[in-house]
């Protein structure tokens, strides 16, 4: 028997539920393949949510280290060592991300969605089979959305073993806190993890094989990362290429080349490798229907259909053919609002990837938005910039929190915004107002007119504003 549809989602990661969700609410009848026993997929299960929960439970560990500052006694005031729990650590962890696999549960069932438990394979003609032990077969008469996401990845050379050479798949569950970890990579994953276990009490070395960390931000934000990570202890090695890693018994033995051309052994108890995500396509048979790959990558046109017709793919898994696409759980349930919209026969707007912001959960946290300064010069423009460091605030410094800054990057010309940097306290959460800003094409002016209340970390975004037009009140 064939169970027809008017929209098939496969994946139920933050593209594909969300999809099926809107498409619901549009008054579509919607299946969702899922084959992991819960619903939310990557961010919620395995990237997104638990390196956040661990990350807040760092900071609360950094908070109770520092109590005797903020006037708190523990027990009875002796000097008695604070340590972290990993199993309780992990049992928290897990019951937030319980009640959110649960919580798209529940929107599943509110919106008369089908979940498809099993694997799926394209057949053509809007056909879909779920394997499962036995096989189902869907159909679906409208569309096909493909929200498989995107997997980690390592490098040529490296094998990981998911023993000792691991991934963040791996990292987020160890019961224990390593003595010593070496991560490969500094993006967003890599100096998420560098500032977990450097503050649970690991000895962290980070190798990045470009010259700055996180390098897709804007220069001035990596160096200052780069400045709070040695601040810390952890050992920085930028320029660096791993050429060999080999797992022993207790540990990972690594050997890197630095930028002067030597080579450096490394010894770790675990190699985290951080080098990035690939799509995840294989067992879809997508090939066999015709469809356009790049690099693994399914091909879309700005409304996210494929050249075959019926068929469409949202999230980590695409390509729009243009650079990179980002591998965002914000952006792909973006897209998965936009198809489902478009496939209900709405008129929707192409979305502006140069208005997506961009958070790293390390310590210290980072948000941008927009141009950086140096690919705004290359564009052409005529640049202003304002920076204005956090540690001026009063917040910051009620909070403990004063390193980093806000970077606003500006053409002088229309005095139009056309980036936001930050990286110090709350950066994550003081991106929107960035976001908003550009999203209406704000003038800086405009941004100083927008009264800032006081005292908060997002008057750092205002005094910015000032000191790009040269006025900064507080500095």
């Amino acid at each position: 028997m064939t169970n027809e549809y008017d929209v098939i989602v496969i994946g139920a990661g933050t593209g594909g539920y969300v999809a099926a969700i809107r498409a619901a609410q549009l008054g579509l009848k919607v299946a969702c393949v899922e084959k992991q026993k819960s619903l939310g997929g990557t961010c919620l299960i395995w990237g997104c949510i638990p390196t956040k929960a661990l990350l807040e439970h760092a900071h609360a560990l950094k908070i109770v280290q520092g109590a005797k500052e903020w006037g708190v006694t523990i027990g009875d005031g002796s000097a008695v060592p604070v340590s972290i729990d990993m199993k309780q650590v992990h049992a928290r962890k897990d019951k937030i991300i319980t009640g959110l696999t649960k919580g798209v549960e529940f929107l599943f069932k509110k919106n008369k969605i089908d979940w498809i438990k099993g694997t799926a394979r394209l057949a053509g003609n809007g056909i879909v089979e779920v394997f499962e032990g036995d096989t189902q077969t869907l159909k679906a008469n409208t569309e096909i959305i493909v929200a498989t996401g995107s997997s980690p990845r390592s490098v040529p050379g490296i094998t990981i073993d998911h023993q000792r050479i691991i991934t963040s798949d791996q990292a987020i569950h160890m019961k224990a806190v390593p003595k010593s970890i070496a991560i490969m990579g500094s993006g967003a994953v890599g100096v998420e993890f560098a500032s977990i276990f450097k503050s649970f009490g690991a000895e962290v070395t980070i190798l990045e094989l470009l010259p700055r960390l996180v390098p897709v931000e804007d220069e001035a934000v990596s160096a200052e990362l780069q400045k709070s990570f040695r601040k810390k202890g952890i050992t920085v090695l930028t320029g660096t290429k791993v050429t060999s890693a080999k797992a022993t018994a207790d540990g990972v033995e690594l050997q890197a080349a630095l930028p002067d051309g030597t080579t450096t052994d490394i010894t770790a108890e675990y190699l985290l490798v951080a080098t990035g995500r690939g799509p995840v396509t294989a067992g879809l048979d997508l090939e066999k229907l015709g469809i356009e790959m790049e690099r693994g990558y399914i091909k879309v046109d700005a409304m996210y259909r494929t050249n075959v017709p019926g068929i469409s793919a949202i999230g980590d898994v695409i390509t729009l053919g243009n650079g990179p696409h980002p591998q965002l759980a914000h952006v792909s349930s973006t897209e998965g609002i936009l198809v489902a919209e478009r496939i209900a026969g709405h008129e929707i707007p192409p979305l502006n990837y140069g208005h997506v912001p961009g958070c790293t959960y390390c310590d210290p946290e980072i948000g941008s938005v927009g141009l950086t300064e140096k690919a705004a010069i290359e564009k052409g423009y005529d640049v202003a910039v304002g920076t204005f460091p956090f540690g001026v605030l009063g917040r910051a410094k009620m909070a403990g929190e004063t390193e980093g800054f806000v970077k606003i990057v500006a053409d002088k010309k229309y005095d139009e915004i056309l980036g936001v940097h930050m990286i110090g306290p709350r950066s994550t959460e003081l991106v929107a107002e960035a976001t908003l800003a550009l999203r209406l094409e704000s003038t800086v002016e405009e941004l100083i007119r927008t009264i800032h209340a006081h005292p908060t970390m997002a008057e750092a975004v205002g005094e910015a504003a000032h000191a790009t037009h040269g006025a900064a009140i507080h500095m």
